[in-house]
């Protein structure tokens, strides 16, 4: 690992115990596997606190530990809990999220699938009330609810606790019922211009989303692209935006845009390194 990574993840190693499982999360995922000793080096702290935070990343199904090493479990054939997504790369949500809400007018009707990115979006608005939006995530549905007066439809359907999102035939059925301005979702991964997700449910609402809404709009951090999962709900022409973060290197970039995708770089103001 570059010494720069090193530094910033033994950085957040002494920050607390939430900042410091992401950061574990993110060295494994970046490596493959990883050893415990490896993991007390990189963040400062004892052993006994590094188990104690793998027991807690392995229920939220991130990672698991096999003949002494620890090995990333969200892959193409699985998805981490909802919740610790919600903070995993949150800065680059956050940045894609901000410059996707600008496509959102006042009174326009909003589709917003089980993707963390959805809350993140709804944190960029400066007014929730003045739209309504449709979903089948209930972290997105909890964050509507703290705005009173706002407008809300959940979808029903059966109960996934690992997305805390309803899925379906019934959700399905009930977006499909509905049309909406504006969908904005996410992918685990991005191979070969099209967009994949691990599961057969998760894609099933995706896809009615996107049958039932006037402009669509995907939201992708730099970490999904290169990455290919199950099954594959769309090819990245498909959507009126695509928006990234700006660590999406620029041959990327040009190379979306030359095969016909309409892709946005949401910039992120950063200090400058000038003396």
């Amino acid at each position: 690992m570059p010494s720069s990574a090193t530094e910033q993840t033994s950085r957040r190693g002494q920050e607390g115990p939430r900042s410091r499982q992401l950061a574990i999360a993110e060295t494994v995922i970046r490596n493959g596997s990883v050893s415990v000793e490896e993991l007390v080096t990189l963040t400062g702290v004892s052993a006994m606190t590094i188990y104690r935070d793998l027991s807690v990343l392995e229920d939220s199904g991130v990672l698991t530990r096999h003949r002494g090493q620890v090995v990333a479990v969200a892959s193409g054939l699985h998805e981490a809990d909802a919740g610790f997504r919600l903070e995993q790369s949150s800065a680059e949500k956050q940045q894609v999220a901000a410059e996707a809400s600008k496509l959102v007018t006042s009174g326009c009707s909003l589709m917003l699938d089980d993707s963390t990115s959805g809350v993140w979006l709804l944190r960029s608005l400066p007014d929730v009330t003045n739209v309504t939006v449709v979903t089948n995530s209930l972290l997105v549905a909890d964050e509507v609810a703290t705005f009173r007066g706002a407008k809300l439809i959940v979808t029903g359907g059966e109960y996934q606790a690992w997305a805390h999102s309803l899925m379906g035939p019934v959700a399905a059925h009930t977006i499909r019922s509905m049309h909406a301005d504006l969908c904005f979702v996410s992918a685990s991964g991005i191979f070969e211009m099209g967009c994949y997700h691990p599961y057969q449910e998760v894609v099933e609402v995706k896809r009615a989303m996107l049958e039932s809404a006037e402009t669509r709009v995907l939201l992708l951090d730099h970490t999904k692209f290169n990455r290919r999962a199950l099954f594959k709900f769309a090819d990245l022409q498909e959507f009126d935006h695509v928006v990234v973060d700006d660590e999406v290197s620029p041959a990327m970039v040009a190379h979306l845009e030359e095969t016909g995708v309409a892709v946005t770089v949401a910039r992120l103001d950063r200090p400058s390194t000038a003396s």
